[in-house]
């Protein structure tokens, strides 16, 4: 089993490459509107009770824990890479974890610590990037990495970090967007033009990642890949749901770190 003293070795050893600077603005230039619900975030506010629901069911039944209980994750370090504006980070504080909140946009971090303060929170929210946090030794029981790996330059990289951030054992959550002509049709025609959720460009099709993709690129980082499901949303009765069958534009994945 490999020692942090090897970790240590390897971290220093791999090549680090910084955050796309135009990813970066994008989310900064409406940084202030994470918790308007409304908002240019309101895709997220409304995903956000899915994503949820998967990421507790894959962390309470990694680790045993039962959900009915007041704050099962209690013990649990857990990173929020790509944080925004915390809206994953604060359930997660709230159900029990020890919260660490990272995003490389600076002016992200003010606006979590802010609500989160006002919510009664602590949270350590931090302008930082996964490559800097393996390289300074930090270790998670769990890594979220939800709608990030569309937006960095180089995603093996990225979860190599990710996953040196993980203690043997230790889980992974991506979710991220297919590249299908479904997606572009939704995510990008639909979100970003036609209902103008989103502003223009937030998305780069081609960075889209699909589910074969990123089993490979989780098993090329050292991780084992256990579940996958879609996210999928239905206009009628406007809302998301998982499916296990229906990967086609949202879905998430979850990997171990083998012990």
């Amino acid at each position: 089993m490999p020692t942090d003293a090897t970790d240590r070795v390897r971290d220093a050893a791999r090549p680090h490459t910084a955050p796309d600077p135009a990813e970066i603005a994008k989310f900064e230039a409406i940084a202030a509107e994470w918790w308007d619900p409304q908002g240019k975030f309101k895709p997220l506010h409304m995903l956000n009770p899915c994503r949820l629901d998967y990421i507790t069911a894959q962390i309470t039944g990694e680790f045993d824990r039962d959900p009915t209980r007041p704050r099962p994750l209690a013990g649990l370090r857990l990173l929020d890479i790509g944080c925004g504006g915390g809206l994953l980070s604060e359930p997660m504080a709230r159900l029990g974890a020890d919260v660490v909140g990272a995003d490389p946009a600076a002016r992200n971090i003010p606006v979590a610590r802010l609500h989160a303060q006002q919510q009664g929170l602590e949270i350590d929210y931090r302008v930082t990037t996964a490559e800097d946090l393996a390289a300074a030794g930090e270790r998670f029981d769990v890594v979220l990495c939800m709608e990030v790996i569309e937006h960095v330059p180089d995603p093996a990289v990225f979860l190599a970090a990710c996953r040196d951030l993980l203690r043997p054992g230790g889980l992974m959550i991506v979710s991220t967007v297919n590249r299908t002509a479904r997606s572009y049709a939704m995510a990008i025609l639909g979100a970003e033009v036609v209902m103008r959720w989103l502003p223009r460009g937030t998305h780069d099709w081609r960075r889209f990642v699909t589910p074969e993709e990123l089993s490979a690129l989780l098993r090329g980082a050292g991780l084992e890949p256990v579940d996958r499901k879609g996210m999928v949303f239905d206009p009628l009765g406007w809302r998301w749901s998982l499916s296990d069958t229906d990967l086609g534009v949202n879905y998430a994945a979850a990997a171990i770190r083998p012990a």
